[in-house]
């Protein structure tokens, strides 16, 4: 991945169709959850099909400053490290600063140290306030006393976790980050433990089975996740599945602009149930292909829908590139948030496209069958980049987007990816 400052603009000229194909990465978010659960083993483990990006580069460094010897393989797409004596209790306060899975990697030092420090406010897209409440009180179920001074929270556990019972629940639903925080700590605990109403989103999913194929017992039921301790987590070898987040992405684009394209990195069900069943209702055809992979087209008219976030349901991440498309649509959509308080800092930049985009609370609110135009736009977020980039690609004419950096955050070849496709697409960068 080329170095891409945050000044960097995509120039995109629209209204070239998409068809091709596209080879989709490893999962951002399941990456770093199991690069944080690799820190608990006690040999050896290599991460295949990380994802290049920008918050990968800064997890790195955040490994690296906790005291491990890390090794990554661009070109094989491979985060290796392994356990080592002098490690750190602390998350560098700056870099910590910058990703939102800071709190995760806080509880995997805490598992394995006894001890950690960590900054307050974490990174990440800043689309509604994301409190870590959840993770404090996850270290705490687990024995661990917290004090914040400043920007800076310590928690102690000198004897290690103690096994623990925990609600992962907040008023929208199970905490995703805060259930692998949980897992974490209670693979490390003497005793069993309970996560009450925990997320089983694929990427926690994932964390599960790597540490269940490590030797922890991992066992869910009514009641919710029963993790037995261990004092000894083997090492070895694990895959990164699929990418859905940029699955939805890229399909979103090319249906905007009437194509098709192939997926190949991804299956079906990686895509999971609930994202597939939204697709389609916009009139998007989805079909297994090869060994692994998806086929999507748009077949004829796309339609409007009505839709809601949520685990099982449409991944909110999904839901600015799906209000970009639904812009294209016949009858007007409605999507509702129902992950976090609401998800709306797409809507002025799509307007600006001539689109017709309204929020009241956690529902957005698409015109469809609207003609865009080109415009420049800038987004701060990952998935308003991306719902900007496929307004662009929809629209006659040439746009100048200024969404470089959070482009690069989450999507490693986005932009190549798309010119592969027939996008007329271009990075350029300004001069100082």
């Amino acid at each position: 991945m080329p170095e891409v400052p945050a000044e960097a603009l995509v120039k995109v000229s629209g209204e070239h169709t998409l068809r091709g194909r596209y080879q989709v990465q490893g999962s951002k978010n399941a990456t770093l959850h199991l690069l944080a659960a690799a820190l608990l083993a006690d040999a050896p483990v290599t991460v295949r099909g990380a994802p290049d990006i920008v918050d990968l580069v800064v997890y790195e460094l955040l490994l690296q400053h906790a005291g491990w010897h890390v090794e990554r393989d661009r070109a094989r797409s491979t985060f290796s490290f392994e356990p080592r004596g002098g490690l750190r209790y602390e998350v560098h306060l700056g870099l910590g600063g910058l990703v939102r899975t800071t709190p995760v990697l806080a509880a995997a030092l805490l598992a394995r140290t006894g001890r950690v420090t960590w900054p307050r406010h974490v990174g990440g897209d800043a689309f509604c306030p994301r409190p870590v409440d959840r993770h404090e009180a996850v270290m705490r179920a687990a024995g661990a006393v917290l004090e914040t001074s400043g920007d800076i929270i310590t928690a102690t556990c000198p004897s290690g976790p103690r096994a623990f019972r925990v609600d992962v629940a907040t008023r929208y639903g199970a905490s995703r980050g805060a259930t692998v925080s949980a897992l974490l700590l209670a693979a490390r605990a003497r005793g069993a433990s309970l996560i009450v109403n925990p997320s089983d989103e694929p990427e926690v999913l994932t964390t599960v089975a790597f540490l269940a194929d490590r030797g922890v017992l991992v066992n869910r039921d009514a009641e919710g996740l029963h993790v037995s301790g261990s004092d000894w987590i083997a090492g070895g070898e694990v895959d990164v599945p699929g990418d859905r987040d940029e699955a939805a992405t890229v399909i979103c684009a090319a249906a905007a602009t009437g194509g098709e394209v192939r997926l190949e990195g991804i299956g079906l069900d990686e895509l999971t149930a609930g994202l597939a069943d939204v697709l389609r209702r916009t009139g998007i055809s989805l079909s297994a292909a090869g060994t692994h992979g998806v086929e999507a087209k748009a077949d004829g008219h796309l339609l409007g829908i009505e839709a809601v976030t949520g685990e099982g349901l449409l991944p909110s991440n999904a839901g600015p590139p799906l209000a970009a498309l639904l812009t294209q649509a016949n009858g007007d959509s409605a999507i509702t948030e129902g992950v976090y308080p609401h998800r709306n800092t797409h809507v002025t930049p799509l307007n600006l496209f001539g689109a017709h985009l309204s929020c009241a609370g956690p529902v957005v609110r698409v015109r469809g069958g609207t003609r865009l135009h080109a415009a420049d736009a800038s987004a701060h977020d990952i998935r308003t980049a991306a719902a900007v980039v496929i307004a662009a690609l929809a629209a006659p004419g040439t746009s100048l987007l200024q969404v470089g950096h959070p482009v690069w955050r989450g999507y490693q070849h986005l932009t190549n990816g798309l010119q592969a496709l027939g996008a007329d697409l271009t990075v350029e960068h300004q001069e100082d």
